[in-house]
């Protein structure tokens, strides 16, 4: 799709950080952080960052089980506003 670009935390640098400051961090060069961590929606108060979260739940977190989410995930980014989030289940 263009216009979109994606990277991954561990390619950024970012994999020691824990949730908070991995979305502190994130939230300075990116509009929506793409995550198979379903559980940090509950952990984090979403309000207080400047991104959207997308929290993918696949079967496995597999490449395999997770591409198919990608249209679905394109078109839920549409949708969120700032501090939102959604699941996109597979």
């Amino acid at each position: 799709m263009p216009g979109v670009e994606a990277d991954s935390v561990f390619d950024k640098g970012w994999s020691g950080l824990k949730n908070g400051a991995l979305l502190a961090v994130a939230e300075k060069e990116y509009d929506i952080f793409i995550t198979a961590d379903q559980s940090l929606p509950n952990q984090q108060h979403l309000p207080r960052f400047e991104l959207s979260v997308v929290v993918l739940a696949a079967r496995t977190n597999r490449l395999e089980d997770l591409l198919p989410l990608v249209p679905r995930v394109l078109e839920e980014c549409r949708g969120l506003g700032k501090g939102e989030s959604s699941v996109v289940r597979g």
